[in-house]
Formats: structure tokens, sequence, C-alpha cells
């Protein structure tokens, strides 16, 4: 009776922790479209919830072509956050004072990227990508297109697993809060058994 008790805790408690190495960098499926002067938000997150206040976390444009005569090597991040602080040395120069990370969100993993006023420069494609994190997928990447014909008032949409993501920071259920119920049923009837 005890042998399974124990064995009952083991699968409650395992079921709701994340291996190490299982930690994954996710970004926006689909593509963030965002008027001329805009603020946009480019959806990354780290799944399942990971605490990444401690870790680097790189933006980067990996498409951009360096400009020799305007850049100087070793300033290719679109945002860099190092050490707890933002790097604003190692940045792009036209992105200086208009790129941040959600602080209250590195915690639960949110590592998504606030670019403001967006120019028809800005379009193109962004990787979010954290080098030292325990997982196989350390980035992913974030497409933004610039509707030129479209006015500020446009909305962006975030795609569903997003969403859904950000109601569980929100306090929302997440996924092992969700499994609990089905946890304590076949715990139940494990145990009536």
């Amino acid at each position: 009776m005890m042998l399974r008790f124990r064995f009952l805790l083991f699968a409650l408690f395992s079921a709701q922790t994340p291996v190490k190495g299982h930690y994954k960098v996710t970004g926006s499926h689909l593509p963030i479209v965002a008027a001329p002067g805009e603020d946009v938000v480019l959806l990354c997150q780290v799944e399942p919830e990971f605490d990444v206040v401690d870790l680097t976390v790189e933006w980067s444009k990996p498409d951009l072509k360096p400009d020799p005569n305007y850049r100087p090597k070793g300033m290719e991040y679109v945002h860099l956050y190092r050490d707890n602080l933002e790097v604003p040395d190692m940045k792009i120069f036209s992105y200086k004072g208009r790129t941040a990370l959600f602080a209250d969100g590195l915690r639960q993993g949110n590592i998504s990227l606030r670019i403001t006023n967006v120019t028809a420069a800005d379009e193109g494609r962004y990787r979010c990508f954290i080098p030292k994190l325990h997982g196989q997928i350390k980035s992913s990447t974030v497409n933004l297109i610039i509707d030129q014909n479209s006015s500020k008032t446009a909305t962006t949409k975030k795609p569903l697993h997003l969403q859904t993501r950000q109601n569980d920071l929100n306090g929302g259920l997440s996924c092992c809060s969700s499994l609990t119920p089905l946890m304590v049923v076949w715990i139940l009837l494990i145990y009536s058994a």
C-alpha cells in the first residue's frame, strides 16, 4: 500500500516538472503585420515556462546585410539582454531607444520584443535566441511585415498558441494545472483498486 502511494506521488509531481533539456524557444508562426509608425511586439516564449532573467537573450535580424560604412563590427543585435541588463552598445544604431523586453515576463519565459515606431526598414525576419538554454531548440524566428497601405490604427493579431500562453501568464490555467483534476481521478482509481 505504501509503495503504491509513493508511486502515485512520484507520478503526480513528475508530470508537472519539466525534464532538463526539454525547453524550447517558440515564436509566432504567423507574420506580424504593422503600419509604419506603429509599435509592435515580436512574440517569442520559452516553453514550458522557465525563468530566463539570468540568461542572455539575443534578438537579431539574420537577413540584414552589414553596412561597412555605417555599422561597426560586433554591433549586430536588434536587442541584447545580458547579465540582467540591456546592452545598448551592441545594438544596431537604428534600433537604439526603440526596443525593449518585457521585464516582468522574463521570469515566465516571455522573451517577446517590443519595437516602437516601426518603419519600412524594420521589415524582415527576426531571430530570438537564448545561447545557454538547456534544450535543443534555443531559437525561433518571427517575420515582421510593414504594410505601407495600412493606417496606424491597424491591429496585429496574435497566433492562437501565443494567445493561450499569454492567458497562462495572466492567471489562466496552464497545461499542468489543467491536468491536475485528471491526475486526481487517476490516483483515486488506482488507490481504490
